[in-house]
């Protein structure tokens, strides 16, 4: 595989990192990806929410969790309160209902920080990954295995694919700020 496709590719799994990270942001409306990433303490072991119930979004302002065994129910709901969202989760016989509130506009202006500060640590990671494959070529030309005019060719096309990507970055970050700002 080639220097740039090795970039690529690792470049691509920073974005899909940050499209995760984007998903378990607070918008004013439910999501259920809020909560698909808390780990509950069941059957004596931790396990992610999303291998045990099913998850969903009925209502703008609530999240529906069906476990598919009803005695995690209570288990789902203490994790989900102990964990650092700022929901409310409760159990109601076989299922648990999250009530999200709504964003006031502090909370909204908090939110679309962390979007930013995520994204700049993708463009970072990005960048980082620049750097690495363009050292990998220069040590590949410095043992004679690349010529000068490869290495240059693999530099620029390293940079546009680093600069791809951080537009992309930005695409994504100015999506989701409008989202979060949406009353």
């Amino acid at each position: 595989m080639s220097l740039a496709k090795e970039a690529k590719k690792e470049m691509a799994t920073t974005l899909d990192h940050l499209k995760e990270d984007l998903k378990n942001l607070r918008t004013g409306r439910a999501n259920p990806g809020l909560v698909s990433g808390v780990t509950v303490e069941v059957y004596g072991t931790s396990m992610r929410l999303t291998d045990m119930a099913n998850i969903t979004a009925p209502e703008a302002q609530q999240i529906l969790i069906t476990p598919y065994d009803a005695q995690s129910a209570g288990a789902i709901a203490k994790a989900i309160d102990a964990s650092n969202l700022g929901l409310r989760a409760s159990a109601e016989g076989s299922i648990v209902r999250v009530r999200v509130p709504t964003m006031d506009e502090a909370m909204r202006k908090e939110m679309t920080k962390q979007c930013r500060r995520k994204a700049e640590d993708s463009k970072i990671s990005i960048r980082n990954s620049r750097r690495k494959y363009n050292d990998r070529g220069r040590e590949m030309k410095a043992a004679g295995d690349l010529p000068e005019d490869q290495l240059h060719r693999l530099e620029k096309e390293i940079q546009t694919l680093t600069d791809d990507f951080c537009k992309e970055i930005d695409t994504l970050c100015t999506a989701k700020e409008k989202e979060i700002m949406a009353v």
